[in-house]
Protein backbone atom coordinates (compact mmCIF):
# COMPACT_ATOMS: atom_id res chain seq x y z
CA UNK A 1 0.00 0.00 0.00
CA UNK A 2 1.20 3.68 -0.96
CA UNK A 3 1.51 6.89 1.17
CA UNK A 4 -1.38 8.19 3.29
CA UNK A 5 -3.81 10.87 1.25
CA UNK A 6 -4.00 12.91 4.25
CA UNK A 7 -2.13 14.21 7.10
CA UNK A 8 -2.13 12.59 10.33
CA UNK A 9 -3.70 15.40 12.07
CA UNK A 10 -6.91 14.91 9.53
CA UNK A 11 -6.61 11.03 10.49
CA UNK A 12 -7.40 12.58 14.20
CA UNK A 13 -9.41 14.75 12.89
CA UNK A 14 -11.64 12.71 11.03
CA UNK A 15 -11.80 9.89 13.63
CA UNK A 16 -12.56 11.57 16.58
CA UNK A 17 -15.87 13.34 14.32
CA UNK A 18 -16.82 9.40 13.78
CA UNK A 19 -16.77 9.02 17.89
CA UNK A 20 -18.85 11.97 18.42
CA UNK A 21 -21.47 10.75 15.61
CA UNK A 22 -21.58 7.41 17.40
CA UNK A 23 -19.45 5.49 16.15
CA UNK A 24 -17.40 2.89 19.03
CA UNK A 25 -13.86 3.76 19.76
CA UNK A 26 -12.32 0.68 17.27
CA UNK A 27 -14.54 1.66 14.37
CA UNK A 28 -13.56 5.29 14.90
CA UNK A 29 -10.03 4.76 14.08
CA UNK A 30 -11.02 2.01 11.07
CA UNK A 31 -12.87 4.07 9.62
CA UNK A 32 -10.90 6.87 9.07
CA UNK A 33 -8.46 4.70 7.19
CA UNK A 34 -10.86 2.50 5.46
CA UNK A 35 -10.91 4.07 1.80
CA UNK A 36 -7.46 4.07 2.18
CA UNK A 37 -7.07 0.31 2.93
CA UNK A 38 -9.52 -0.68 -0.04
CA UNK A 39 -11.97 -1.31 2.23
CA UNK A 40 -16.03 0.30 2.31
CA UNK A 41 -17.30 2.17 5.02
CA UNK A 42 -20.36 -0.52 6.18
CA UNK A 43 -16.94 -3.52 5.72
CA UNK A 44 -15.23 -1.77 8.24
CA UNK A 45 -17.83 -0.89 10.74
CA UNK A 46 -18.89 -4.26 10.74
CA UNK A 47 -14.96 -5.53 11.60
CA UNK A 48 -14.45 -3.26 13.92
CA UNK A 49 -17.30 -3.55 15.62
CA UNK A 50 -17.10 -5.63 18.58
CA UNK A 51 -13.97 -3.98 19.99
CA UNK A 52 -15.34 -1.26 20.78
CA UNK A 53 -15.52 -0.53 25.05
CA UNK A 54 -12.18 -2.71 25.07
CA UNK A 55 -13.44 -5.47 23.19
CA UNK A 56 -17.26 -5.30 23.69
CA UNK A 57 -17.32 -3.68 27.00
CA UNK A 58 -14.90 -6.21 28.44
CA UNK A 59 -12.92 -3.33 29.50
CA UNK A 60 -9.44 -4.77 28.08
CA UNK A 61 -7.44 -3.39 25.16
CA UNK A 62 -8.76 -0.17 24.22
CA UNK A 63 -11.04 0.19 20.76
CA UNK A 64 -8.77 2.80 20.09
CA UNK A 65 -6.12 0.57 20.30
CA UNK A 66 -7.59 -2.25 18.52
CA UNK A 67 -8.57 0.01 15.37
CA UNK A 68 -4.69 0.90 15.33
CA UNK A 69 -3.60 -2.94 14.91
CA UNK A 70 -6.31 -3.57 12.61
CA UNK A 71 -5.44 -0.53 10.46
CA UNK A 72 -1.56 -2.18 10.21
CA UNK A 73 -2.94 -5.69 9.70
CA UNK A 74 -4.06 -4.23 6.94
CA UNK A 75 -1.16 -2.52 5.40
CA UNK A 76 0.90 -5.05 6.22
CA UNK A 77 -0.30 -8.25 7.17
CA UNK A 78 0.41 -11.53 6.01
CA UNK A 79 -1.77 -14.80 4.69
CA UNK A 80 -0.04 -17.60 4.61
CA UNK A 81 0.98 -19.91 7.93
CA UNK A 82 4.41 -20.20 7.26
CA UNK A 83 4.96 -16.11 6.45
CA UNK A 84 7.38 -16.33 9.83
CA UNK A 85 9.62 -13.13 8.97
CA UNK A 86 6.32 -11.22 8.34
CA UNK A 87 4.58 -12.18 11.07
CA UNK A 88 7.46 -11.34 13.19
CA UNK A 89 7.97 -7.90 11.40
CA UNK A 90 4.19 -7.35 11.72
CA UNK A 91 4.10 -7.71 16.03
CA UNK A 92 7.42 -5.59 15.84
CA UNK A 93 4.97 -2.78 14.85
CA UNK A 94 2.04 -3.43 16.40
CA UNK A 95 4.33 -3.24 19.59
CA UNK A 96 6.21 -0.15 18.61
CA UNK A 97 3.28 1.34 17.87
CA UNK A 98 1.07 -0.08 21.64
CA UNK A 99 3.78 1.60 22.86
CA UNK A 100 3.56 4.85 21.37
CA UNK A 101 -0.16 4.80 22.56
CA UNK A 102 1.16 3.91 26.00
CA UNK A 103 3.91 7.17 26.29
CA UNK A 104 1.03 9.31 25.31
CA UNK A 105 -1.64 7.66 27.67
CA UNK A 106 -0.11 5.30 29.99
CA UNK A 107 -1.87 2.27 29.10
CA UNK A 108 -3.43 0.52 26.67
CA UNK A 109 -6.48 -1.12 28.75
CA UNK A 110 -9.57 0.36 28.67
CA UNK A 111 -10.47 0.05 31.87
CA UNK A 112 -7.40 1.78 33.60
CA UNK A 113 -7.90 4.60 30.57
CA UNK A 114 -10.82 5.15 32.11
CA UNK A 115 -10.08 4.81 35.60
CA UNK A 116 -12.81 2.17 36.19
CA UNK A 117 -13.08 0.12 39.56
CA UNK A 118 -14.26 -2.70 37.22
CA UNK A 119 -12.36 -6.43 37.18
CA UNK A 120 -13.88 -7.78 34.17
CA UNK A 121 -17.06 -7.20 31.95
CA UNK A 122 -18.76 -4.15 32.29
CA UNK A 123 -22.57 -4.16 31.47
CA UNK A 124 -22.83 -5.44 27.54
CA UNK A 125 -25.39 -2.17 26.95
CA UNK A 126 -23.32 0.47 25.71
CA UNK A 127 -24.00 4.05 27.31
CA UNK A 128 -26.03 6.61 26.11
CA UNK A 129 -24.12 9.21 24.32
CA UNK A 130 -25.15 12.74 25.92
CA UNK A 131 -23.19 15.70 26.60
CA UNK A 132 -22.37 14.72 29.74
CA UNK A 133 -21.22 11.38 28.88
CA UNK A 134 -18.48 13.61 26.73
CA UNK A 135 -17.61 15.34 29.35
CA UNK A 136 -16.45 12.90 31.44
CA UNK A 137 -15.15 10.43 28.91
CA UNK A 138 -11.62 11.40 27.42
CA UNK A 139 -12.54 8.33 24.45
CA UNK A 140 -12.68 10.66 21.68
CA UNK A 141 -8.52 11.74 22.94
CA UNK A 142 -7.36 8.48 22.76
CA UNK A 143 -9.50 7.98 19.01
CA UNK A 144 -7.63 11.05 17.96
CA UNK A 145 -4.60 9.88 19.25
CA UNK A 146 -4.74 6.65 17.96
CA UNK A 147 -5.75 7.61 14.31
CA UNK A 148 -2.48 10.24 14.90
CA UNK A 149 0.07 8.28 15.67
CA UNK A 150 -1.47 5.36 13.45
CA UNK A 151 -1.06 7.56 10.35
CA UNK A 152 2.62 8.81 11.84
CA UNK A 153 3.68 5.53 12.20
CA UNK A 154 2.28 4.65 8.91
CA UNK A 155 4.18 7.79 7.06
CA UNK A 156 7.65 7.10 9.02
CA UNK A 157 7.49 3.07 8.74
CA UNK A 158 5.36 2.27 5.39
Amino acid sequence: MGKLRKTPEEYREEAEKYFVDGFNCAQSVFLAFAEELGLDGDTALKISSSFGGGMGRLREVCGAVSGMFMVLGMRCGYTSPEADSEKAELYRKVQELAGKFKEENQTIICRELLDLRINGADSHKPEVRTPEYYKNRPCAKFVGDAAYLTAKFVEENG
